[in-house]
């Protein structure tokens, strides 16, 4: 009988976590073009190592320093808890963000720490933060007599529509965790992280990741993205081609997003349809040995990903993307010359392709995670309506 209830007990346990886990676009028969890894997540490129803390507490009215607070942090280690420098780069579709770091990525080609991100009023705490931890940690190499110094990068976005932003609500401590919790494999999505408040064309947003693997015969490099999404408008939503967005907007009962009053939420950015305010930080990994010039065409390509998502790099929205590659794992020294492998530019378009599908499918991975989520003032988020999405899909004959 024991032995009977223990069983029963494992199975309960089992059935439990499948569906505490969070659905994928894929579970949904969204189609998507190019192979993915394992994981279909940046983790797919060996080393990348992610983590996140998330901070939701409180509800109803705004109490600036109280909450209610819907947010966190989100972090992304290139090569493990090690100092690994790596080739790297990165591109900016539209300005409206902030990305510490990247000048001195652009100067000398390298990414020397981890890639944090979080909301916009909390860059500064994280980057202190991150700073700390590699000091203590010993995240550096003074093995050949020079000093250490660090230009931590920390990228954005805004979570103001459902979190005390302005209540500085994320800590050192937080910042640790989640440096302390990155790891490989599986990749938890959606509201979590940095992605807690955030807001995708008018659903819950956040974060998503996903991967490809291109051709044997190119060398079967994998390409890994992570983002966090936190930008278009409803009616600009488009998955696997179809304009959901629009359809959605013709159907009934379909809640979208229940925006805050002037009134009652005077310091509220309030979330507007044709302003389209909001941004998207994408974070691209790959084990293909690409230069830092290589990098940045890379970087750029993640546009064309937002675009097949309806995105259009809107005046209000922060689209800030940064590229690194993990090969020539000895191209880093400060006082010798070394040597690195170049990937053909010839070939550059296998990974190209690889990063745009990529991206399409993490941004909708972000979206198909979400759930409703209230927060201050009760400004009402609703998550992605999956039933609602199928059905479009296969009136449009994507979905069989």
């Amino acid at each position: 009988m024991k032995t009977i209830i223990t069983i029963f007990y494992l199975l309960s346990t089992i059935v439990s976590m499948a569906q505490e886990k969070k659905l994928r676009a894929r579970d949904l028969g969204i189609p998507f073009d190019g192979i993915p890894g394992k994981y279909n997540a940046i983790t797919d490129v060996a080393g990348v190592e992610v983590g996140h803390t998330t901070l939701v507490e409180g509800s109803g009215k705004l109490e600036k320093g109280k909450g209610p607070v819907r947010t966190g942090v989100t972090a992304i280690f290139p090569a493990g808890k090690k100092y690994t420098p790596v080739f790297a780069n990165w591109h900016m579709l539209n300005g409206n963000g902030d990305m510490t770091g990247t000048h001195w990525v652009t100067e000398s080609g390298f990414l020397e720490t981890p890639i944090m991100i979080t909301n916009t009023s909390s860059v500064g705490t994280v980057r202190d933060a991150a700073l700390k931890w590699m000091d203590e940690h010993k995240y550096y190499d003074t093995s050949q007599g020079l000093f250490w110094y660090s230009y931590p990068v920390v990228a954005e976005t805004w979570d103001g529509v459902l979190n005390d932003i302005n209540g500085f609500h994320v800590k050192p401590e937080h910042v640790w965790q989640a440096m302390e919790k990155a790891s490989p494999g599986f990749v938890e999505e959606g509201a979590v992280g940095g992605g807690t408040g955030m807001i995708c064309h008018g659903f819950k947003g956040g974060i998503g990741t996903s991967s490809r693997v291109i051709d044997k015969k190119l060398g079967g490099y994998i390409v890994g993205v992570l983002v966090q999404a936190n930008y278009g408008s409803r009616s600009q939503l488009t998955i696997a081609g179809v304009p959901v967005g629009k359809e959605l907007a013709d159907t009934l009962n379909v809640k979208i997003f229940e925006p805050p009053s002037a009134q009652n939420n005077p310091d509220s950015r309030v979330y507007n349809e044709l302003t389209e305010q909001g941004s998207i930080i994408v974070v691209v990994a790959t084990d293909a040995p690409l230069l830092p010039h290589q990098l940045k065409r890379i970087a750029q390509r993640v546009s064309l990903g937002i675009g097949k998502c309806g995105g259009i790099g809107g005046n209000g929205s922060g689209d800030i993307f940064i590229a690194f590659s993990t090969a020539n794992k000895t191209a880093f020294s400060r006082t010798k010359e070394t040597t690195a492998i170049m990937f053909s530019n010839d070939q550059m378009g296998a990974l190209f392709n690889a990063t745009v599908q990529a991206t399409e499918e993490a941004i909708i991975n972000a979206l198909v995670a979400g759930r409703t989520m209230k927060g201050i003032n009760d400004n009402t988020v609703y998550g992605l309506p999956h039933e609602a999405v199928i059905k479009i899909l296969k009136k449009y004959n994507r979905i069989k």
